[in-house]
């Protein structure tokens, strides 16, 4: 697999999104400047290849249980955003006690019954751009452009495939929504202002169902904050995550 790392400290483990592979973010970055980083690509995703043994959520959460059991590893920060962020909760279900933290920034997967469905899979590659920044995704091109056309095309077919292997049928977690109630970990769930890609309310819906999490919503200078927060505000986030989890270390550290 693919794992990028750095940094010194507490162990923290971020889960990506569909989107923003195969590169090394500001955000994570800023993240390494207060801790041990560690950035894999999850199994068909970037650089990555797919284990066609995989069929879903709990496939996932296994190999990264075994990651941190490889790296002898315990005690960790998980950070997740979008679909890394339902990833981190389906782990932080399955091992209650095993992160020090959890924050979760725009997770995917939970939505309000009575909000319309976002079909990420039937926008074109302009409509997916604008919807991720709220209408300002020609500011970011650097982390939406990376080798030109068609290559990055061709790596985001790739990702969407396994993008659509977890979530093609399971658009809305029942299950998770269920089993959030087992979550003993402190957790922090980050928020846009307006988020066209997982809909308005699933971050709410995930600090209402995990006990004890607290909800807040980051905000950027000019319109409204969007998906792609790790992206629009790096430093700003960081900060969050990091303020977060320095009052939850490990007892060692």
């Amino acid at each position: 697999m693919a794992l990028r790392r750095d940094g010194s400290g507490q162990p923290l483990l971020y889960l990506h999104d569909v989107w923003f592979t195969r590169q090394w973010l500001p955000f994570q970055a800023a993240l390494a400047q207060r801790f041990d980083v560690l950035a894999p690509e999850h199994p068909g995703f970037g650089d990555t290849p797919q284990d066609p043994r995989f069929e879903g959520f709990l496939d996932y959460v296994l190999h990264y249980d075994a990651l941190l059991d490889t790296l002898g590893l315990d005690g960790v920060h998980l950070v997740g955003h979008g679909l890394g962020g339902r990833l981190a909760a389906h782990l932080a279900t399955v091992y209650p006690r095993r992160f020090a933290s959890l924050t979760l920034i725009a997770p995917s997967g939970l939505r309000a019954p009575d909000e319309p469905l976002i079909d990420v899979f039937r926008l074109s590659p302009e409509q997916l751009g604008e919807a991720l920044f709220n209408g300002r995704a020609e500011r970011y091109t650097e982390f939406t452009e990376l080798k030109g056309f068609p290559d990055d095309r061709l790596d985001a077919y790739v990702d969407s495939q396994a993008h659509a292997l977890l979530t093609w049928t399971n658009r809305f977690d029942r299950q998770l929504e269920r089993r959030l109630g087992r979550v003993a970990t402190p957790t922090l769930v980050v928020a846009p202002e307006l988020d066209q890609l997982t809909g308005p309310s699933s971050a709410a819906r995930y600090a209402e169902l995990v006990p004890g999490a607290r909800l807040e919503v980051l905000r950027v200078p000019d319109g409204q904050s969007a998906h792609a927060l790790p992206i629009e505000a790096p430093d700003e986030l960081a900060g969050l995550i990091a303020s977060h989890a320095s009052g939850h270390a490990t007892t060692e550290d």
